[in-house]
């Protein structure tokens, strides 16, 4: 195996809730309240549409694509998902810190070197939303190829959390049988005082519709039992995929960062609001942490008095 080299699973084509437009000269991302099945082809309209997304929308309520029925194809979610807080040049897309929170991967003149990661809140390398959540969603969709994935890329918090939730959940609850549960990816909305209460589309993992959480484990039961039979060794493919992951000090590519940075990091003026947002952020927490001394100082004087 090549070392350096980052083995992910094969990505067939993607899934998203939102696309680039060009406004003023300027390629913008733009949500959606719908998913899009594309392939990996892009022509002058943007990325190709996959097969899939017209099947899929034909039988949807007013062809608004909101749910699509997935399989994982490992049981360790943490192979399905990989998220952590990621750092891109924005002019040539390379990755330059990745962390998890504990410690990081960062690229500097000397190669790459491991630091602690505090968090992009005081992170001083993360000023000004350089730094993001950044997740991938490995499932499969296309029965002909049950290796293949479709690959959800995101930088929203709410679908990462979500995602996380429910793969932990889900695998636990089936006796670590992830990979053979009847799943559908589900989009959902929520309003909250930052969005100034319009609806912010997030992804969110649930059983197929109609069925209860012990209907699907007994299907995945009987999944499992057929596999085996046949000689499939679930095990082994789980144990491929965490190797070929950890073969490389960044899982993207350059040529992967630049379609992540134009599609997920904001132009310059939402990061001069981002960086005000976060200078805000810093006021409130400093006076909280004021306010909680003053107040173990008064507790401390009572003490005394008493």
């Amino acid at each position: 195996m090549i070392k350096g080299l980052a083995i992910t699973p094969p990505i067939l084509g993607r899934i998203s809730i939102g696309k680039v437009v060009e406004k003023n000269g300027k390629r913008l991302p733009e949500k959606d309240d719908q998913f899009t099945i594309t392939s990996q082809i892009q022509g002058k309209e943007g990325w190709v549409k996959h097969p899939l997304d017209e099947q899929l929308r034909a039988k949807a309520p007013n062809q608004k694509l909101r749910t699509i029925p997935v399989r994982m194809i490992f049981n360790d979610p943490e192979l399905n998902l990989r998220a952590e807080y990621s750092l891109f040049d924005r002019q040539t897309g390379r990755p330059v810190c990745v962390g998890n929170g504990q410690t990081c991967q960062r690229l500097t003149n000397q190669g790459v070197e491991q630091h602690p990661c505090p968090s992009p809140d005081l992170c001083p390398l993360a000023q000004g939303g350089n730094c993001k959540p950044f997740g991938r969603l490995h499932v499969n969709l296309d029965e002909s190829d049950e290796l293949g994935t479709f690959i959800f890329r995101t930088t929203g918090f709410n679908s990462i959390r979500t995602l996380v939730a429910r793969l932990s959940y889900y695998n636990a609850a089936s006796g670590g049988l992830l990979s053979c549960l009847p799943l559908q990816l589900t989009l959902r909305g929520k309003s909250t005082t930052q969005s100034y209460r319009q609806p912010v589309y997030y992804v969110d993992l649930t059983l197929k519709d109609g069925m209860s959480l012990n209907e699907a484990i007994r299907t995945a039961k009987e999944i499992d039992q057929q596999s085996k039979e046949a000689g499939f060794y679930q095990e082994a493919v789980d144990f491929v995929a965490r190797q070929g992951f950890a073969n490389a000090q960044f899982e993207m590519n350059g040529e992967e960062g630049v379609e992540i940075v134009e599609e997920f990091y904001t132009d310059q003026q939402n990061v001069a609001d981002t960086q005000s947002n976060s200078t805000q952020l810093k006021q409130v927490n400093q006076a909280m942490k004021d306010a909680v001394s003053i107040k173990q100082g008064l507790s401390q004087s009572v003490q005394v008095v008493n």
